[in-house]
């Protein structure tokens, strides 16, 4: 055991010889915290309002990213960014392509439709040279020790820091944005009057929340002096709170189709919607599937969520997987990874023009579906292998993909639909188990929301899997509700009221030791005194309500007084009890930094009374000195380092 973890073992043991007061959270007890410690409670308590002009959100998507602002003065009217450069046929552009594009020797270039652009113009032998990444948002998700130094490839292989694309990506986003506003307002708009919105999976776990906050700081979105300047938003809150206020002209209501179920045009679903609603929102994008369930409190509208968010990797994108994996499958794997690195800008191509025939896929769709093969790929393929793309197709053994003669891929209707057949059969499982849960009965709504919901085939779906239980309501801007929502959401944080928390949160502490309830092994013994090692403090169980501004409150005491940092591991499960910090499941996912230093006192023993925030949508820790009052510096870290 090193001498950090011995001070912090000792710091424990002295804090369970003197527990600290407060009952457990989800004791109903518990009194409202009196108003001095109402006021440390920082990001709640700052007034959304006057002190910032504007509020932008970004939502940085897998596939594609866009921004929407609102001014304070007049937060019913939302604007969403101008229409970008370039843009594909048969796909709205009101959102740009997440792709970025770095110089030769690593420098910003470009971003969206204007990376993908240029580097499509370079010459094979000099885009070889530049740096193009797109769909990189998922590392985030699958990294499974997220940290500041993880990499990402770009399309010629590659590496670059993670942390500097995103970072790039933020600072094209506040450079766009700023640009926008000092041109509507007629002067240089400060960065100061921003509050800026960063939307994220609410499956995403603390380090990849913790990653965007990092990347805004080194991007200058936000100083790190002032981090109460940016919110992390989660998608299908910030879809909830956009659905509920739909009018019922701005959407679809799929069992309806066009009828209006007998309310009139003007109503909103809002209205629709009565004390203690309960909705499921479920947002599909490209890279995740996102499912919420909320609950109306009237008369302010307030949400109350209930049952922890949960969803998958189940984006558009495990539709391109399958796609490629069928090129795999009659090109073969060797061809198309070569393909790939020698060519990545006619792959990017490929990939276009198959983006374009997915959009066209329905159910009853009975004329097949043409997709371009760049000039490139023929060519290449006939360089490498030998003989011609149509024979390959001949070859194969895939009866429902053809060579038509005017040089593309000509896929039946049945061939495209098992592309999707994967993705689609996982967000319906998914949806069935969600729907067998005792907290998830009586749903009035089922939104569907984010890139993926327009897909009829994935809307047929889930009409059938629900029987018309709840109704299902599409927004019309479908791909912009979640920006449209993070606005609101910044406009008003403290509108999500009650939060679950996805994990168990906890502390490994020192007990004392009782004969027949604890483990001989777990015996420790230190001046006279039996001790049981390991024990799991938890802090916060997951599916565990929680309010915002909600606090847990543990002491914690130097274990000499000359120390100037105490630093506490924290360790999370997704099981909702865990008994020790030993056991299968439990994983260290943190640490808790106190700077003790400086407060010195002739108190004979210093408590620094902690309090750690779990109803928001990040996880803050703050501390004082009992005996002096003063605050200490605390900070929760999850990046592993």
């Amino acid at each position: 055991m090193s001498e950090k973890d011995a001070a912090a073992e000792k710091i424990l043991a002295d804090a369970m010889a003197n527990p600290s007061p407060a009952k457990s959270m989800g004791d109903p007890g518990i009194t409202p915290l009196s108003p001095s410690h109402t006021q440390q409670n920082d990001s709640d308590q700052v007034p959304s309002g006057p002190s910032f002009v504007v509020v932008v959100a970004i939502d940085f998507g897998t596939t594609s990213s866009g921004y929407a602002y609102a001014f304070t003065k007049e937060p019913e009217c939302i604007h969403t960014m101008r229409r970008w450069e370039g843009g594909d046929p048969g796909v709205s552009n009101q959102k740009t392509p997440t792709t970025i594009l770095l110089t030769p020797d690593r420098k910003f270039h470009s971003f969206g439709y204007a990376a993908r652009d240029f580097y499509h113009d370079l010459d094979p032998s000099e885009s070889k040279q530049w740096l193009y990444l797109e769909k990189f948002k998922m590392k985030l998700h699958t990294t499974a020790n997220l940290s500041i130094d993880t990499d990402l490839h770009a399309a010629n292989g590659r590496r670059v820091k993670a942390l500097d694309i995103f970072a790039y990506a933020l600072a094209f986003f506040k450079e766009q944005a700023l640009k926008e506003l000092s041109d509507q307002t007629g002067s240089e708009f400060d960065n100061n009057d921003v509050r800026w919105v960063i939307t994220v999976p609410a499956i995403w776990k603390m380090p990849a929340k913790q990653f965007m906050r990092e990347a805004a700081y080194k991007s200058g979105l936000v100083s790190r002096d002032v981090p109460e300047q940016l919110i992390i938003a989660l998608e299908p809150e910030a879809a909830s709170i956009y659905c509920r206020k739909l009018r019922l002209h701005q959407m679809v209501d799929l069992a309806s189709r066009g009828t209006q179920n007998g309310c009139s045009p003007t109503d909103n679903v809002g209205s629709g919607m009565t004390q203690g609603d309960r909705y499921v929102v479920v947002d599909c994008g490209g890279g995740t599937v996102d499912l919420t369930v909320h609950q109306i409190r009237l008369p302010e509208g307030h949400l109350k969520e209930l049952y922890k968010a949960s969803g998958g990797p189940f984006g558009s994108l495990g539709i391109d997987y399958e796609f490629e994996k069928l090129l795999c499958k009659i090109f073969g794997q060797d061809f198309i990874d070569q393909f790939k690195i020698k060519r990545p800008a006619a792959w990017v191509d490929l990939m276009i023009a198959f983006e374009s025939r997915k959009r066209a896929a329905a159910p009853d769709r009975t004329n097949p579906l043409n997709i371009n093969l760049p000039f490139s790929f023929i060519d290449y393929y006939k360089k490498f292998r030998g003989h011609s793309v149509e024979h390959a197709l001949r070859k194969s053994n895939v009866d429902f993909v053809k060579w038509s003669s005017q040089g593309m891929l000509r896929m039946s209707p049945e061939a495209m639909n098992s592309l999707f057949k994967p993705t689609i059969d996982h967000i319906i499982q998914h949806l069935t188990d969600l729907f067998e849960k005792p907290e998830v009965s009586d749903i009035k709504f089922l939104f569907l929301v984010g890139g993926f919901a327009e897909s009829p085939l994935l809307q047929q779906a889930v009409q059938d899997m629900l029987q018309g239980r709840s109704r299902i309501i599409i927004p019309h801007d479908v791909g912009l509700t979640i920006l449209k929502g993070a606005v609101l959401f910044g406009l008003d944080p403290g509108i999500i009221k009650v939060r679950r928390s996805p994990l168990t949160y906890g502390v490994g502490v020192l007990n004392r030791f009782v004969e027949g309830k604890h483990p001989a092994e777990k015996l420790l013994v230190k001046d006279g005194t039996r001790w049981c090692t390991d024990v799991f403090d938890t802090f916060i169980a997951a599916d565990q309500s929680v309010a915002l501004g909600e606090l847990v409150k543990r002491s914690y005491t130097p274990a000499k007084p000359s120390q100037q940092v105490i630093v506490i591991h924290v360790y999370c499960s997704e099981k909702e009890r865990a008994g020790f910090i030993s056991e299968p499941g439990v994983r260290k996912c943190g640490t808790l930094r106190l700077d003790v230093s400086g407060t010195e006192s002739a108190a004979p023993r210093r408590e620094i009374q902690t309090l750690m925030q779990f109803g928001d949508t990040e996880i803050r820790a703050m501390a004082v000195d009992v005996s002096t009052g003063r605050t200490v510096k605390a900070s929760i870290d999850f990046l592993s380092h």
